[in-house]
């Protein structure tokens, strides 16, 4: 099975809700590109199918996290498998239609040489996990926590106030859930390649 056919079996399997089937035929139309687009232009998933593969991997290792004793008895956090699909599936859409094939310069063996790199362009510059929030929305509704983790999944690395980060964690522990596994794909399993 391919990312693309895992991905459809993950999303049909756990994600129920009113518009889930629109936004996944928006997903798979032309109009996005979704399974072919890179998770970003220079570091992790910077290849075609990236933020694909990324978005499995935050969703494994969410389901990792939160399978976890500890997390399970001493935090209490459990959550549906429709929750965790969405918030792990979705947390990055904010990436659709906005890498361009393109080139840059680089030195090899003391010669300029051109590389195939991607360039980002977004055209609808309404923040990150504010956008994927958006995005969504537009075709079902989110439950306040999903939002929420989906908004801050960036935790203290993105550029939001760190007083919001926190309390955002505090009022919705499926934020910082999000965050660990978002960050455990992006830097151990995908790293720089």
């Amino acid at each position: 099975m391919n990312n693309k056919e895992r991905f459809i079996e993950i999303y049909h399997q756990n994600i129920h809700r009113p518009g889930a089937d629109k936004l996944l035929d928006y997903l798979l139309s032309h109009n996005s590109d979704f399974f072919e687009a890179p998770a970003s232009a220079r570091f992790h998933g910077s290849y075609e199918g990236g933020l694909l593969e990324h978005s499995l991997n935050v969703y494994d290792c969410l389901k990792d996290y939160l399978s976890r004793q500890r997390v399970k008895e001493t935090y209490g956090l459990q959550y549906s498998e429709e929750s965790i699909a969405i918030v792990a599936l979705l947390h990055d859409l904010c990436k659709i239609n906005c890498y361009k094939k393109g080139t840059r310069n680089v030195k090899e063996n003391g010669q300029w040489i051109q590389v195939p790199t991607y360039e980002y362009n977004d055209q609808m510059p309404y923040g990150h996990g504010e956008k994927s929030v958006y995005m969504i929305s537009g075709y079902m509704r989110l439950t306040r926590e999903e939002a929420f983790a989906i908004r801050y999944h960036m935790g203290f690395a993105g550029s939001e106030d760190s007083r919001n980060v926190g309390t955002a964690f505090e009022m919705f522990p499926l934020a910082f859930a999000l965050s660990t596994a978002d960050m455990e794909a992006t830097y151990f399993i995908e790293g720089k390649k």
